[in-house]
């Protein structure tokens, strides 16, 4: 019998690749969207799912359990990406941040515990990055909720482990993604951060640019729900594995100077303006 996958945040970029991949790999492929149209042509269905909403992921999961009967793979992939200087960011730009990227994620693994922790069996996979381990200039906001999830997802690896539950984390490198180009930007940007601000966001623009495959991402994403025992993390491509050895192994001020020196941070002249456009709503 094939076993029922949800991915959040499965219309672009890393979800649509692991939902993509896990229904051509012959499983039952549950994708959504906060926007998801569900009479738009797609090979799986496509529910419409708001993270930030406890009705809304109760929706979603009770329609996926009534049309499947089970839910043996959970994906959390929903989010956002929120850049800008920490004093130029509102508390309530930071707490939407959190809502989505965190809580998003605790309100979708509540939802289908029971049924798992019920089965004694199923797999919680959660889309991490490396900057759940190192944070990246002007994206601290973003960082944190991504250095949220590695306690969470630790702390739940613990405590589901006993119920047959596998808890996994997937923490890519830079991905070749959509991410960027629907990033919220902090709705007060202050001129003292403009040249150090926007030559780190265009050095972020372009590792994107050069950055791993989403399918790299999402083979990692099914070795996690197909292991009998699988590990916590999954480090995803080459700067996901050398990055944290650097940063374990360096000196602080010597670490520190290298991220200074890679984000431009320090540089003379003029900055360098990426081409972003502000959004006013998160990106699933």
């Amino acid at each position: 019998m094939p076993k029922t996958v949800l991915v959040t945040g499965a219309s672009s970029g890393i979800g649509a690749a692991i939902a993509q991949l896990f229904y051509k790999r012959g499983f039952v492929v549950f994708g959504t969207s906060r926007y998801a149209d569900p009479n738009s042509p797609h090979e799986f269905p496509m529910l419409k799912l708001d993270v930030d909403s406890d009705a809304s992921v109760k929706a979603c999961v009770d329609e996926v359990l009534a049309r499947a009967g089970r839910i043996d793979i959970l994906v959390n992939n929903a989010g956002f990406a929120l850049t800008g200087a920490v004093e130029e960011t509102s508390v309530e730009e930071a707490k939407d941040q959190f809502e989505t990227n965190f809580f998003g994620v605790v309100r979708t693994v509540q939802a289908v515990l029971p049924t798992m922790r019920e089965a004694r069996s199923g797999r919680i996979i959660t889309i991490g990055s490396v900057a759940g381990y190192l944070t990246i200039p002007f994206n601290a906001f973003y960082c944190a909720t991504k250095f949220a999830l590695e306690g969470y997802s630790e702390g739940l690896w613990y405590e589901v482990r006993p119920f047959g539950i596998g808890v996994s984390l997937i923490e890519p490198g830079f991905v070749r993604t959509p991410i960027n180009q629907s990033a919220r930007l902090a709705s007060k940007p202050l001129a003292a951060y403009d040249g150090p601000r926007d030559r780190a966001i265009a050095v972020v623009d372009r590792s994107v640019e050069k950055g791993i495959p989403s399918e790299l991402v999402a083979n990692a994403v099914l070795r996690a729900a197909q292991s009998k025992n699988p590990p916590l993390r999954y480090r995803v491509g080459p700067d996901a594995r050398w990055l944290p050895r650097v940063k374990t192994v360096s000196p602080w001020n010597f670490f520190a100077s290298v991220v200074r020196r890679v984000f431009e941070l320090d540089a003379k002249g003029q900055p360098v303006r990426p081409a972003r456009v502000s959004s006013s709503q998160p990106q699933h």
